[in-house]
């Protein structure tokens, strides 16, 4: 099975869930920084609705200023545009398999689509 986690090394919930991903047998693992490659509005918003989230469940809200700029509140398409061009504001870490893209937090919902 293939899975794609959108990482931030810097992050202990994405270090343990890449670490679930590595350890799981028969998992091939792609990582990306999304941090360095930030995915595209369209992509974000694919993996959202895979994930059966809103864009502003998505939305990283500790460590950032999506408050003060009214992104809780915003519509689907702000919140896309503006964690592609911020990727800062994406919460972390997303997985997606071939059985479903999960919001990795806690890290074990990752197991959920392995």
């Amino acid at each position: 099975m293939k899975a794609t986690i959108w990482h931030n090394p810097n992050c202990g919930t994405s270090r343990k869930t890449l670490a679930i991903l590595e350890e799981s047998p028969g998992v091939e693992v792609t990582v990306v920084e999304y941090l360095k490659n930030a995915p595209s509005a369209e992509k974000l918003a694919q993996l959202y609705r895979d994930a059966g989230i809103s864009p502003q469940q998505g939305l990283r809200l500790r460590g950032t200023d999506a408050e003060d700029r009214g992104l809780p509140q915003a519509s689907d398409e702000e919140v896309l545009a503006a964690m592609a061009s911020q990727p800062a504001l994406i919460e972390r870490p997303l997985v997606e398999t071939e059985k479903g893209v999960r919001l990795c937090r806690p890290q074990e919902k990752v197991r959920e689509i392995l």
